[in-house]
């Protein structure tokens, strides 16, 4: 019969915190590199208010190593990483790439994801072949004209390549795709893994496991988005153990009774998290909080993300970042950048935290976050509650 480990639920957010890189000294080894095998996954976004959201995750678990070193670190020859489709589009471990076929595979048997396929897709895979890498530019831009989402055939076309896994993106260029042939870019070991779709399931439960720490069905699903057969073969690796992650009970977390509720990483349950906590912005896009269910199960903590909410209904603000400190979500904060300053248009601190408590943390964040990215002063305009204020606004001696 398979044991069941009884975890409190600051015990599980402690193993959460640490399995994600935010409390102690060894998540810092081997800096992005050691830290993008850790979470397994780090989501990219276009989007970019301090800076953007890959670059975030490492602020918020390394402190200020340079952005320039932070791309280095994700985008070098020979390639480190890879862009796929894992919770959403995210730079992945270029060792992962076999453990991803059951999706390319999908994708081909498909053949549409969000456009129509054009017909002259084979041609451009002989472009890359002939002169890649390439970026859209080389074949004519990425857009139509239109909105966003109207891209080009040239656009759909090298989406569709790269879905399928004929072609690959190991590094970008001012923000923008350099596809080339997978087999000039993915290590040649890599390439000849040909796993199945039950395979790669497995192994891929237990990265998203390793990277959660704790974590119930729903939040092994979202890590990696997978739904149908592909949710049942998870089922079948958790059941069977295959997956490698333990059977655990947190107290709180919903259960049916007498069974255990969650997973966990066996080796993350072996010794106490312990450690100093860092506090820092997060990125609305880091992986500690992509659930938004599982971020207010695990930290009481209700969050939505207001950009495409229509200005005059947003609550918090456009780009609301958490603000972590202590092991908990004490805050959030809506920022900008005017020239030098870091403007915080809004400051929230959560009901029930005393500001004369928590304002030293909350300064902390923001200070450290506009010197990291080149900031010499802080603007804050408003505060909840009010006397928050004149505690924001001048750094630490």
């Amino acid at each position: 019969m398979t044991t069941v480990t009884d975890l409190t639920a600051d015990e599980a957010r402690r193993v959460i915190l640490r399995a994600q890189g935010l409390i102690g000294a060894d998540v810092r080894k081997g800096g992005v590199r050691g830290m993008l095998r850790r979470l397994g996954a780090v989501q990219l976004d276009t989007i970019s208010v301090l800076a953007r959201s890959h670059e975030l995750v490492a602020y918020a678990r390394l402190g200020a190593v340079g952005r320039p070193a932070v791309e280095r670190a994700y985008w070098h020859d020979p390639a480190q990483s890879f862009e796929y489709w894992c919770h959403a589009a995210c730079i992945l471990p270029i060792e992962h790439w076999p453990l991803y076929a059951f999706r390319r595979r999908a994708y081909r048997d498909r053949r549409y994801r969000w456009h129509e396929v054009p017909d002259s897709v084979d041609k451009l895979l002989q472009q890359v072949r002939d002169s890649g890498p390439l970026t859209t530019s080389d074949v004519g831009g990425a857009k139509n004209g239109g909105p966003w989402w109207d891209w080009s055939d040239s656009k759909i076309g090298l989406e569709w390549l790269l879905d399928i896994g004929e072609i690959a993106c190991v590094r970008r260029v001012g923000w923008r795709r350099v596809y080339d042939l997978t087999e000039r870019v993915v290590p040649a070991d890599s390439l000849a893994d040909d796993l199945s779709d039950e395979e790669c399931i497995v192994l891929l439960a237990a990265i998203a496991g390793r990277s959660l720490g704790v974590a119930n069905r729903t939040d092994l699903l979202d890590f990696l988005r997978l739904k149908g057969k592909y949710a049942a073969m998870l089922d079948q690796a958790l059941l069977s153990g295959a997956a490698g992650l333990a059977p655990v009970k947190v107290a709180g977390w919903p259960a049916k009774k007498g069974h255990a509720n969650a997973w966990a990483d066996p080796q993350a349950l072996e010794s106490e998290p312990r450690g100093r906590h860092r506090t820092t912005l997060l990125s609305p896009f880091d992986s500690l909080i992509w659930h938004r269910g599982r971020t207010e199960r695990v930290f009481g903590f209700k969050y939505q993300l207001e950009l495409y909410v229509p200005k005059e209904k947003r609550v918090h603000g456009y780009f609301t970042m958490p603000v972590l400190a202590g092991g908990r979500l004490i805050g959030r904060v809506d920022p900008a950048r005017e020239g030098t300053t870091l403007v915080a248009r809004q400051v929230h601190l959560e009901p029930g935290l005393s500001p004369a408590k928590w304002a030293d943390a909350l300064r902390d964040a923001l200070w450290s976050a506009a010197e990291w990215v080149g900031c010499d002063s802080v603007r804050v305009e408003r505060t909840d509650p009010p006397e928050l204020a004149p505690l924001l606004t001048t750094p630490q001696p």
